[in-house]
């Protein structure tokens, strides 16, 4: 193919997990004002495990429905001296899910959406740890910026916080969360032995699925689920459709056409869309102080689309070296 030709293909398959990450932090700001909602309903680690078996579930009949078993590679296998790449991935996701809403008993949907705009930068370093990815001035400028507006929420805009370090219990722990996420983005095309991406995602659906059951088998089973409010059912509905089935896919198929870097810089966004969702359901607004670190990450979100990195050739190269 002419180099013209593949520069084309690359493009549009970058522009294509553009895409897909966009979609995904629409989704994904919307878990935050459920889970700010039903989080303190329901224990963690039970709902997170409900949300992954139906997502499991669901990932199964759509890939019934679409024939999507056919597509199996030959070599593709399901022996259990395989099946640790799905566990490492779905036990990270499943970390993420439960430490965030363990830290949404004890902070805001906001802050909790600005902690998580650390998470490309955290990505960042797991993305040249584990592939050798290395972000150019541009990319690590709008990281620094983001993580500035994102520790300026975190704290309420409150200078004399931010010089102790004051960071609540809440934020801390779903710091720790978001690291888990960050480390998963890069691990997918490190893992990938070339499975379509339905397919990984089921896989690691049920990875996350066994993980967290194990975790939370005894709140799952001390649990009243007949007595639960039907928001409770609402909230893990849209969790296990779109905030896990539709994200875990969404971020694989980015993660399989952007640097690791740049398939999570859609984070930035959340905490401005946490806060028109939080608004706009009469959750409150929030406070003016904050509204320049909300500023400062959606600079650096355009900042980094202002160029494009060649995409997916990390990914070639792993699957070269069949590591």
């Amino acid at each position: 193919m002419p180099h013209h030709e593949r520069a084309s293909a690359a493009r549009r398959e970058a522009l294509r997990g553009h895409l897909a990450m966009l979609v995904f932090a629409i989704l994904i700001s919307g878990s935050f004002t459920f889970g700010g909602v039903i989080a303190p309903l329901i224990d963690p680690a039970a709902l997170n495990a409900g949300r992954f078996v139906v997502a499991t579930v669901l990932m199964a009949a759509v890939i019934t429905v679409t024939g999507g078993w056919r597509t199996r590679p030959a070599h593709m296998s399901w022996r259990p001296a395989e099946l640790w790449r799905f566990a490492i991935l779905g036990g990270l996701m499943g970390a993420y899910f439960v430490l965030m809403f363990e830290a949404l008993r004890l902070t805001d949907p906001v802050s909790a959406g600005a902690v998580f705009t650390l998470t490309p930068l955290i990505s960042a370093g797991f993305g040249y740890l584990l592939l050798r990815q290395v972000s150019p001035p541009l990319v690590l400028a709008s990281l620094v910026l983001a993580g500035a507006g994102a520790i300026w929420v975190i704290f309420r805009g409150d200078v004399d916080a931010i010089l102790r370090f004051d960071a609540g219990p809440g934020e801390m722990l779903f710091f720790i969360g978001c690291s888990c996420h960050a480390a998963y983005t890069p691990l997918v095309p490190r893992l990938n032995r070339g499975e379509p991406v339905i397919l990984f995602t089921f896989g690691t659906l049920v990875g996350g699925m066994l993980v967290v059951g194990a975790y939370g088998w005894p709140a799952i089973v001390s649990t009243d689920w007949a007595g639960l409010p039907p928001v409770v059912y609402a909230g893990m509905a849209y969790l296990a459709l779109f905030a896990t089935a539709g994200t875990f896919f969404l971020v694989q198929y980015a993660a399989m056409r952007l640097p690791s870097s740049k398939a999570m810089a859609y984070v930035y966004l959340l905490p401005a869309l946490v806060l028109i969702e939080e608004g706009l359901l009469g959750h409150g607004w929030a406070a003016p102080r904050v509204l320049p670190g909300i500023a400062a990450t959606i600079v650096a979100l355009l900042i980094l689309l202002r160029r494009d990195e060649p995409a997916g050739d990390h990914v070639r190269s792993i699957r070269t070296r069949g590591d």
